[in-house]
């Protein structure tokens, strides 16, 4: 995954592909007027990416609604809209909820200039979808309740019954079900099933978010957390490097996972333009410094140079499984999962 920062500035050729982009826009996407709305449904919080939407506003002057939501939940209200969705645009917390609306013929093909952006491992293999950053899954930890000796390699080792009461998880998470699916791609069903038995016999504190699993370790409420890893570092920056959490990798398994934050356009959307030109924006360089020194994300777009925060640990640092991300679209058959075992 290191070819994410791929070095070479080549701002000049983004501009000519941007004019091109533009073009193309105004040949094929007649349906959107100035003054038309576009809406945004955003499995992304609201504290995060809202900056982010007001400089596209300020920028485009095009007008903008934002649904915030749980990335699953907003996936499946677009499938139960059908084609009387209000949402031009679906902005995802990972990929496997952008791969379920793939599955449903929900998404249109995106141009090859957009796509030709980003590495094409972080993308639809329909060209349906596409990254607009990247996160690792990681285990959050209390440096004062866990000396690092004690944490396990392998995701496993919180099955471990020392375990008991010391762990959080969100599973109405979407970044956690894709997480699960992932499980479930690289060991199986019944293996997947077999860790969230273990993990759920050794009682975790469900937590509404990742957000709230990182404060939870940093009180000592919880030992340890099963976040991405950028959470720790918003912590960092508002409390300095006295927050006692650190975040840990395992290795080569489902829970070293690197996924995407990634957006699609819907079918039905009738403000295709709009849209588009969001998503350009989204790929900009502009956009692409605010995910990786703001978000503390990794930046995905290929032939321009874009510094990741120092305090982040470089992808090609990270034993990440071999995983293709289209393939995480299972979304429902690990919520079945989850309900299941008595996880939801």
């Amino acid at each position: 995954m290191g070819e994410l920062r791929t070095a070479g500035g080549r701002r000049a050729l983004l501009k000519l592909g941007s004019a091109l982009l533009l073009a193309w826009l105004l040949a094929t996407a007649p349906g959107y007027a100035q003054g038309e709305t576009l809406v945004i449904y955003s499995g992304r919080s609201e504290a995060l990416v809202q900056p982010l939407i007001d400089r596209f506003v300020a920028t485009t002057g095009i007008n903008v609604r934002v649904r915030y939501g749980d990335t699953a939940e907003l996936a499946a209200t677009i499938l139960e809209e059908g084609d009387r969705s209000p949402a031009d645009v679906y902005w995802a917390q990972d990929a496997g909820a952008l791969g379920a609306l793939e599955a449903y013929d929900r998404l249109s093909p995106l141009p090859d200039e957009l796509l030709a952006r980003v590495d094409h491992r972080l993308q639809s293999p329909a060209g349906v979808w596409v990254a607009t950053s990247g996160r690792a899954r990681v285990v959050a930890y209390n440096t004062r309740l866990v000396p690092p000796s004690e944490l396990p390699e392998s995701i496993w080792g919180f099955t471990d019954p020392k375990w008991r009461g010391r762990i959080g998880w969100a599973p109405t998470n979407g970044s956690f079900q894709a997480f699960v699916t992932a499980l479930r791609l690289l060991e199986g069903d019944e293996r997947a099933e077999k860790w969230l038995r273990g993990v759920l016999a050794n009682q975790p504190r469900v937590y509404r978010n990742n957000t709230a699993i990182v404060d939870a370790v940093g009180r000592g409420e919880i030992h340890v957390g099963f976040v991405n890893h950028y959470y720790l570092h918003r912590f960092l920056a508002e409390q300095g490097e006295k927050f006692p959490v650190r975040n840990h990798h395992t290795s080569g398994d489902a829970g070293a996972i690197i996924n995407i934050a990634g957006v699609g356009i819907l079918k039905s959307s009738r403000a295709k333009e709009a849209a588009l030109r969001f998503v350009e924006f989204l790929l900009s360089p502009e956009a692409q410094e605010y995910f990786a020194q703001e978000v503390y994300e990794y930046p995905v777009l290929l032939g321009v140079e874009i510094e990741i925060n120092p305090h982040v640990i470089p992808l090609d640092e990270i034993n990440a499984p071999h995983l293709n991300l289209g393939d995480l679209k299972d979304l429902e058959g690990t919520l079945e999962m989850l309900q299941r075992v008595g996880v939801l």
